[in-house]
C-alpha cells in the first residue's frame, strides 16, 4: 500500500512513496547525520527552541554545516505540521553530510540531505498509566558520545530489541556501575521522595524533557538532584520513571521481573505526570 502522506527533501515537499535518496548519501553508507523528533500539541511543537537548539548542537558537534537558519527550520516544521491532518503530531527531522564518494573522511564542498516527516502522536495507553511498564536492566554498549543525537543508533536498537526479547517497555542501561539512560528514553529514580538524574555528560543524550523533568519537580515542590547514580540506588528505588518526547512520562513498576517499590505508580509519578500535562497545555 502506498504512503499518502507527504514528506520534505531537500526543500520539496512530495508524497512519501516517491521520495528517493542517493545509495552514496553519507547517511545512507555511514549513518553520518542527525536528527530530532518533536512532539506536536494541538499542532503547535511542544518546547520548539529546546529542539532547535540541540539538533544545532549535535550538527556542530559533527561538524554538519546547518542547512537553515532557526527561521527556515521552524517554517519547515510548521509546513509539515499543516499538511496533515491530525492535530497532535510527531515531527522527524534528519540530516545527514550529503551525497559523496565512499571516504571515511569528511568530503568538501557537498550539501547536505535534508529530511522531515511527520506522523500521528498516539496517546499514551490508559494501563501504561494506572499499572506503569516493566524495563529490564542492561550493560550499556553504545559509543561514548552519546549526547550527539545521531542516526547511528545501532546500540539502541539492540537494547531495544533486548528489551522486546524480555517482555519489556524498556532498559535501563549502566556503565561502571552507574546509571546513564534507556534506549529511547531518559531514566529518573525517586529515592526519599527525591528524583535523581543522571549528569548531563557524554554518556547520555540530553533529552528535551530532562530540562522539562526539572522545571516540573521545581513546581511541584519536589527535590531535584543530577549526579551519577549507582545501580544499588536504583535497585532500592522507590519510584522509576522513563520519559521520551512520544512517550512523556511513564512509571516503571517492574525491573527485571521484580517490583519497583510498592510495584504500582508512586505519589511523585502522580505529581509530575499531572504537571506535565499541565505544561502541554499550556503550550496549545
Amino acid at each position: 500500500m502506498s504512503d499518502p502522506s507527504i514528506v520534505h527533501l531537500n526543500g520539496e515537499f512530495l508524497p512519501a512513496d516517491q521520495a528517493r535518496i542517493p545509495v552514496l548519501d553519507r547517511g545512507f553508507i555511514f549513518g553520518d547525520g542527525i536528527y530530532e523528533v518533536v512532539p506536536v500539541y494541538g499542532r503547535r511543537p511542544f518546547r520548539w527552541n529546546e529542539h532547535h537548539a540541540r539538533l544545532v548542537r549535535s550538527l556542530a558537534k559533527l561538524r554538519i554545516d546547518n542547512p537553515m537558519d532557526a527561521a527556515g527550520w521552524r517554517q519547515l516544521v510548521q509546513t509539515l505540521i499543516d499538511r496533515h491532518p491530525w492535530d497532535d503530531q510527531f515531527v522527524y527531522l534528519q540530516v545527514t553530510r550529503g551525497v559523496a564518494k565512499r571516504d571515511h573522511a569528511f568530503p568538501k564542498g557537498i550539501t547536505p540531505t535534508v529530511f522531515g516527516m511527520t506522523s500521528p502522536l498516539p496517546a499514551i495507553a490508559h494501563e501504561h498509566l494506572r499499572d506503569g511498564v516493566s524495563a529490564v536492566t542492561l550493560p550499556d554498549e553504545r559509543w561514548l558520545n552519546c549526547d550527539i543525537k545521531s542516526t547511528s543508533l545501532l546500540g539502541n536498537v539492540l537494547a531495544r530489541q533486548a528489551a522486546v526479547d524480555a517482555g519489556a517497555t524498556e532498559c535501563v542501561m549502566f556503565r561502571d556501575g552507574l546509571l546513564t539512560e534507556g534506549s529511547s528514553s531518559n531514566i529518573w529514580v525517586v529515592r526519599h521522595g527525591r528524583v535523581l538524574a543522571a549528569p548531563k555528560d557524554r554518556r547520555i543524550l540530553e533529552g528535551i524533557r530532562y530540562g522539562l523533568m526539572q522545571e516540573l519537580c521545581e513546581a511541584c515542590g519536589i527535590a531535584f538532584e543530577a549526579r551519577p547514580v549507582h545501580r544499588t540506588e536504583v535497585e532500592q528505588a522507590d519510584e522509576l520513571m522513563l520519559s521520551s518526547a512520544t512517550k512523556e512520562v511513564l512509571p516503571i513498576t517492574r525491573l527485571d521481573g521484580r517490583p519497583v517499590g510498592s510495584g504500582a505508580p508512586g505519589p511523585v509519578f502522580r505529581a509530575l505526570h499531572a504537571a506535565y500535562q499541565q505544561a502541554k497545555q499550556a503550550s496549545t
